[in-house]
């Protein structure tokens, strides 16, 4: 494998990033569940999960930092 071919792994699930692109638009935990097909506790531990992972919180603050990762544009 040569070096440029090298990408590194997305810090977000592609899931994790839905859930993320439809909180930022102002959708409720039911309305990203109605959107996704999934249920509210599903939601709620993407959400989890994700903020687990940047070591903050709360949403607003994950959201904070996934804006200056350049992983969520808003």
């Amino acid at each position: 494998m040569k070096e440029h071919d090298f990408r590194p792994k997305p810090l977000l699930t592609k899931r994790e990033r839905e859930v993320f692109e439809l909180l930022v638009q102002d959708q409720t935990t039911k309305e990203i569940a109605s959107q996704l097909f999934i249920s509210e506790k599903t939601v709620r531990n993407h959400i989890s999960n994700t903020m687990q992972k940047l070591g903050v919180k709360g949403r607003s603050q994950a959201v904070i930092e996934l804006v200056r990762l350049g992983e969520l544009k808003i």
